[in-house]
């Protein structure tokens, strides 16, 4: 075991009796030293419920015959860092959980390891870590938060409380029935109710094979994810006397089958940051094509919240990720799991409840998968858009741009209804580096769709947005605006042209002008000079690579 480095032979004498001063005793330092990577936290409402899940796990492992050892793991809750200057930490966390884990494992000769977390960068940094360090690794989320309800209305966090905003802001609603909405939205523990990049990524980690069948969409509180837990614990022990690592279920199949279930359902843009960057760890060469490649050929055959009205409980309870798997039995590759299954295994079990939730390969939402990779003279790295949540009206759409070069000048504009209809809106220096840290843009999209401008204001940015967020909205420009790319060209009143089924989009200025723009700028100062951000922008690569740190 790993853990004989730790623990065996004359000259671990003063290391066992640091482990016994923990409490262990002889017999379980005979055992596999399991670790508990537990992000529970009193601030995120993803991770309050975390704790009993922990004890599920620890009981788990011990009945396998492992010994368990938990230690912590940061996390933030992008809702509560959005809109001030929490969120240039959101992105960057990813890196520190995945070096947490990594130097907690490695310091202390785990053998292997489980993960627990839920929310936006948690679950990624953690699988990034499981990929670089090739242990015996599982995965388990928390759930999915419960639909909130007022007057007998099903309300979720983001089309109840940031799109309120915009609505109040429009005098559609009251300040009342904000606060009413305040109050009733989020009823509890869980990841927030939509498909938006926690439960996106909850939902690729099943489909990846890290987490055990029905981890995903199990909802959070409920005795069925404690059971995952305590299973979860069982079956890390097992797979370490197998000696299953991560890259042996983390594969190139494995990656692609994750990017063809977040096509398949329709999830959050995050997705073409986080998979490249696990796979990255995992060894596995990804380049941004293959997520237009993959969803040029996978149906959307789910539409839930933001792009629909369904919920991440109406996922479960018509089959959840095995379900989905099932309709997409013939677009899928076979690859081992956690679970001792094969994904083709697991697809063949899953049944679909309610067909209009998950429906079949002859009903489908949509011909092609959530995401599309967008190219031209204005990302020639790549830009990227959640297809499935723009309106068909505005697929092509050419329109003048407004610039702004900060998240907070953009959304000040918004909602003093200063940005007209007809135009782009255009956010820069809020790339990895320029941020630095890449915030989401959750703010001034859900201003947008609240005030109803979703089908006339388009929104261009090098940052990233929530998995809530509606509308055309094109995130992740890349060369990014700091690093001297064409967003940072582009003056007020420029036309900008983008064509969603040919996949490009283009400033309309001549390449001459455009030269001589170019010759004319300079970078501006760095945002940040000192601390975490300030070394995390100077080491960070653009986000077309996942912004991977090197």
């Amino acid at each position: 075991m790993r853990s004989d480095a730790v623990k065996k032979g004359i000259t671990r004498a003063a290391t066992r009796a640091l482990l016994h001063a923990c409490g262990i005793t002889r017999g379980q330092m005979e055992k596999p030293f399991i670790g508990i990577a537990d992000a529970s936290s009193d601030i995120v409402p993803g991770h309050v419920g975390m704790q009993s899940l922990a004890r599920a796990i620890e009981l788990g492992i011990a009945a396998g015959g492992g010994t368990p050892f938990k230690f912590g793991v940061p996390a933030i809750c992008d809702g509560i860092a959005m809109g001030h200057k929490g969120m240039f930490y959101s992105l960057p966390s990813r890196e520190l959980i995945a070096d947490v884990v990594e130097s907690m494992c490695e310091a202390h000769g785990l053998d292997g390891v489980v993960l627990l977390t839920n929310c936006d960068k948690i679950t990624p940094g953690m699988l990034m870590a499981a990929g670089r360090l090739d242990i015996p690794a599982i995965v388990v989320t928390a759930g999915p938060m419960h639909s909130g309800r007022l007057r007998s209305k099903r309300l979720s966090l983001v089309r109840d409380t940031f799109e309120a905003v915009g609505r109040a802001q429009a005098g559609l609603i009251s300040m009342e029935e904000v606060y009413e909405l305040e109050l009733e939205a989020c009823p509890g523990p869980g990841s927030c109710q939509g498909l938006y990049t926690a439960n996106t990524m909850a939902c690729v980690t099943e489909a990846m094979g890290m987490s055990l069948p029905g981890c995903a969409t199990a909802l959070a509180g409920t005795a069925r994810k404690q059971r995952i837990a305590y299973e979860s614990g069982e079956r890390i022990v097992q797979l370490v006397r197998e000696e299953i690592t991560a890259r042996q279920i983390m594969t190139a199949a494995a990656i692609r089958n994750a990017i063809r279930m977040d096509m398949a359902l329709g999830g959050s843009t995050n997705s073409v940051l986080h998979i490249p960057a696990i796979a990255h760890d995992a060894g596995v060469q990804l380049a941004l094509e293959v997520f237009d490649e993959l969803s040029q050929a996978t149906p959307q055959i789910c539409k839930l919240r933001p792009a629909g009205d369904y919920m991440m409980e109406d996922l479960d309870y018509a089959g959840g990720i095995p379900a989905v798997f099932n309709v997409l039995q013939e677009l899928i590759e076979d690859n081992p799991t956690v679970s001792g299954r094969s994904i083709k295994e697991i697809a063949a079990a899953g049944e679909v409840v309610n067909d209009d939730v998950i429906r079949s390969l002859d009903n489908v939402y949509a011909a092609s998968g959530g995401i599309a990779i967008l190219r031209g003279n204005l990302c020639p790295d790549g830009a990227v858009i959640k297809q499935s949540a723009v309106s068909p009206e505005m697929r092509k759409f050419t329109g003048k741009a407004l610039c702004f070069d900060s998240e907070e000048a953009a959304y000040e504009a918004i909602l003093a209804d200063e940005v007209p209809d007809g135009s782009w809106c255009i956010i820069r220096y809020e790339g990895p580096k320029g941020g630095p840290g890449m915030r989401e843009m959750l703010n001034p999209t859900a201003a947008l769709t609240g005030m109803g401008k979703e089908n006339s204001v388009g929104l261009l940015t090098d940052g990233r947005f929530s998995g809530g967020t509606r509308g055309p909205c094109i995130g992740h420009i890349s060369p990014e605006a700091a690093e001297g790319g064409p967003l940072a060209l582009v003056k007020d009143g420029d036309e900008i042209a983008m064509d969603l089924d040919a996949r490009q989009l283009n400033l309309l200025v001549p390449e001459d002008e455009l030269a001589r723009r170019k010759a004319a700028w300079t970078p501006p100062a760095p945002k940040v000079t000192k601390g975490w951000l300030a070394r995390y922008a100077k080491l960070v690569h653009s986000a077309g690579t996942g912004a991977v740190m090197e």
